[in-house]
């Protein structure tokens, strides 16, 4: 048994699938097989369930799945850490960021990083947050850019701006003129909303004062902002955005009318914490905190930074 079987036992739990767990690894499919069949031996237990259609953990391969996790882990801090002593600020890193915040944040990440880590080779993933908190915990991505605060102890996190909620609405609804505006004013039967799975859906519910069980925006529940603003702009709906969003988009040009709360920048509840989460046991803080000061130093004005340590 060696950290070779684990990686590809690793894989191909992940995957699903011996043909695509092969491409990843890099090797063809037989020897990933043949590798899989001998730890299964050595083992004397069948790690996976077969058949012509599907590949499944059995209960055993279940059971060690975990460990398996934490070694193949454990393999690659020990490259992280020798490469940190080496050069902190080199080698590749892997952010995750949550779709909402991914279209306006990214260009800019992408650009800060350029200029402030310039021998930092970077890519991005975007998915919902836990699959990027999965991704987190089997070593997939280095870091996450998330809205909402991850419990347990297995991650840190450095907090970074506070992102207010903005109403977008057609410019012709009655919510663009009104004199006042909170979150009263929304009828939850006119509110468009991401679909489940979305942090944003129920940060947007919660904002909204719209009780869980409500079916609010029930005709449509979009994948995307885009979406949903692409509807506004028809005339039909409203919905939230975030302010960086709305900063980094030509709303106004869409027929789009764009408004801030009279109770924004007056609570928690007005706003969205964005944060970098990390796992605890990562070798590479300090690349995680040139990271942070790199993504709050070119934070826009619509945003309101959050004091280290606060």
């Amino acid at each position: 048994m060696n950290l070779r079987d684990m990686i590809y036992f690793c894989a191909v739990a992940d995957m699903s699938h011996f043909g695509r767990a092969a491409e990843a690894c890099h090797v063809s499919q037989p020897t990933l097989s043949a590798q899989i069949k001998k730890l299964e031996e050595e083992l004397g237990v069948v790690l996976f369930e077969r058949s012509n259609r599907s590949v499944r953990l059995t209960p055993a391969g279940g059971d060690i799945l975990p460990i398996a996790r934490r070694i193949k882990q454990a393999a690659t801090d020990i490259k992280r850490t020798a490469e940190s002593h080496r050069d902190p600020f080199s080698g590749h890193v892997a952010i995750g960021v949550i779709p909402t915040a991914a279209p306006a944040l990214i260009p800019d990440i992408v650009r800060g990083l350029r200029d402030s880590l310039p021998q930092m080779k970077h890519g991005f993933v975007e998915d919902l947050t836990d699959g990027l908190i999965a991704r987190l915990e089997r070593g997939a991505i280095d870091a996450a850019i998330l809205a909402t605060e991850v419990p347990g102890q297995a991650f840190d996190e450095i907090q970074l701006y506070d992102e207010p909620f903005l109403l977008a609405c057609p410019e012709r609804h009655r919510l663009a003129t009104a004199r006042h505006l909170t979150p009263t004013s929304i009828d939850p039967d006119e509110l468009l909303l991401l679909s489940e799975g979305h942090c944003f859906r129920v940060q947007a519910l919660s904002f909204c004062r719209v009780p869980t069980g409500v079916a609010a925006g029930a005709e449509l529940q979009a994948t995307s902002l885009e979406t949903i603003l692409n509807i506004v702009s028809a005339g039909v709906g409203i919905t939230l955005v975030p302010a960086r969003t709305a900063h980094a988009t030509p709303l106004m040009q869409s027929g789009i009318a764009v408004r801030a709360f009279d109770d924004a920048g007056k609570g928690e509840a007005s706003a969205r914490r964005m944060r970098l989460v990390f796992r605890a046991t990562s070798p590479r803080r300090r690349l995680m905190k040139a990271i942070a000061d790199t993504i709050r130093g070119g934070a826009p004005d619509c945003v309101r930074l959050v004091k280290e340590g606060g």
